[in-house]
């Protein structure tokens, strides 16, 4: 009996996880919601740490500066991304677009929003572009790994079918147990992708090398989240394309990001030049 017990795939619903964080009667504070607000807080908190380093492309005013734009890039990019990559459907109704609450964010479309962000900011500023870049880098972990927990927390974007000791029922995929796919995405693009930036940060000269630590980003997650969809079940909406052409839609988007982070890291360090700070006193030879 207790080899049967134990054989039993894992069901979501004995977890006790829920959606809702915080119910007010009135309004609903949901975990993908505070997912955000953590991914934003923590990862400011983090940048304000790193340009504190000696030869650091901008000031705290830019930082502190930057979180609005980023949070609108993240909104405005991730949500309208979503749309025309995923459901385009949803411009036959465009009040729709506005309807966040059902969910429906695209991480290329956010991160397209927040490149859009720093660019502004910085032609605004005088700043350094790609070294704005780098920096901003290495707080996106943060984001993505409080991103993914919520997913699960949500039940939502569960992987295929599997037989492994860890497959998860989830209440909307049917009886079958899957693999949670969320959570393998949460490990190597948060923990893991954090590890290696603050290798490159921390104990090299990465940070002297304009575009290098974005393009470490760019290969990390686009590593990742290409080798993960393997094994997460396509968008409902997007079967016939992942059928048809072999790759599901995330796979696809992913390409682009990994031959940009490979020529921004390749490239590197022919763009090497001498650092005066921004914030500090010490330049960087």
């Amino acid at each position: 009996m207790l080899a049967a017990a134990a054989a039993q795939p894992i069901q979501f619903t004995s977890l006790g996880l829920d959606p809702v964080a915080i119910s007010l009667g009135f309004f609903d504070i949901k975990w993908y919601s505070l997912a955000y607000l953590a991914g934003i807080l923590i990862g400011y908190w983090y940048l304000t740490v790193l340009i504190r380093q000696p030869g650091a492309p901008m000031a705290r005013r830019h930082a502190d500066d930057f979180i609005f734009y980023a949070t609108l890039g993240i909104i405005v990019g991730g949500r309208l991304g979503y749309i025309l990559f995923y459901q385009p459907s949803i411009l036959e109704r465009p009040l729709d677009i506005f309807k966040l609450w059902q969910g429906g964010m695209s991480l290329h479309g956010g991160t397209i929003g927040v490149i859009i962000a720093i660019w502004w900011m910085t032609r605004r500023e005088k700043l350094s572009f790609l070294r704005v870049c780098d920096y901003i880098a290495c707080v996106v972990p943060f984001g993505l790994f409080f991103g993914r927990l919520a997913n699960f927390v949500n039940g939502e974007l569960w992987g295929k079918v599997t037989d492994v000791r860890w497959g998860i029922v989830f209440p909307d995929a049917g009886p079958l147990p899957r693999h949670p796919s969320q959570l393998y995405e949460a490990l190597l693009e948060g923990p893991l992708l954090f590890a290696i930036l603050a290798f490159f940060f921390w104990k090299t000269k990465a940070r002297y090398q304009p575009g290098k630590l974005f393009g470490i980003t760019a290969l990390g997650y686009g590593a990742a989240r290409f080798f993960v969809e393997f094994y997460r079940e396509a968008d409902a909406q997007l079967m016939d394309f992942a059928e048809r052409t072999g790759l599901h839609m995330g796979q696809w988007l992913t390409i682009p990001m990994l031959l940009l982070g490979l020529y921004l890291v390749l490239t590197a360090k022919s763009r090497r030049t001498r650092v005066e700070p921004i914030a500090g006193t010490d330049s960087v030879a």
